[in-house]
């Protein structure tokens, strides 16, 4: 006989527990770990950049200073021109991407110095002397203002690269 179906002794349906979000799966452990280690070789890589800007800047001064001293010592224009302009060229293919700044010559190199400066003082004022004085057999130029330009455009390199800041 068929009971009553209210009075049979059955169960409602019984839903398994649902998934705890803890422990993560291995998956999520291997994504933490790559990503801690993405964010420390970033850090890792900027803090070395900047100890090598610093020492390019501190090694760009010392090397000023040198070139000053040895014209005080023995005065050579043409050479300290020389010597001053290749000094400024290895700066530049230094900092920013040779494609764009090791074959730059006449205007063109000037402009790019005067970009740190933001004015015109390599293509106007006394840095236009690294374009023609070393050719020069006597070449007339203001040597303290020439060297006190390259100081200053030195010390306002910027902390980035241009080509990171142009990104």
């Amino acid at each position: 006989m068929i009971k009553d179906p209210a009075e049979l002794p059955l169960r409602d349906i019984q839903l398994p527990a649902p998934v705890s979000w803890w422990p993560p799966a291995p998956g999520w452990w291997a994504l933490a770990v790559l990503s801690l280690a993405a964010v420390m070789l970033t850090l890792v890589l900027r803090h070395r950049r900047a100890r090598a800007r610093s020492t390019l800047h501190a090694l760009a001064l010392a090397q000023l200073q040198a070139l000053r001293r040895r014209y005080e010592a023995q005065p050579d224009p043409q050479g300290l021109i020389r010597a001053l302009s290749e000094l400024l060229r290895r700066i530049c293919v230094s900092l920013y991407p040779r494609r764009e700044s090791a074959a730059l010559t006449g205007e063109a190199w000037l402009h790019l110095l005067d970009q740190t400066l933001g004015d015109g003082r390599f293509s106007q004022g006394p840095g236009r002397a690294l374009l023609d004085a070393p050719y020069r057999p006597a070449p007339q130029v203001d040597v303290q203002a020439l060297l006190a330009l390259s100081e200053e455009w030195v010390r306002a390199l910027p902390k980035t690269p241009i080509a990171e800041v142009s990104r």
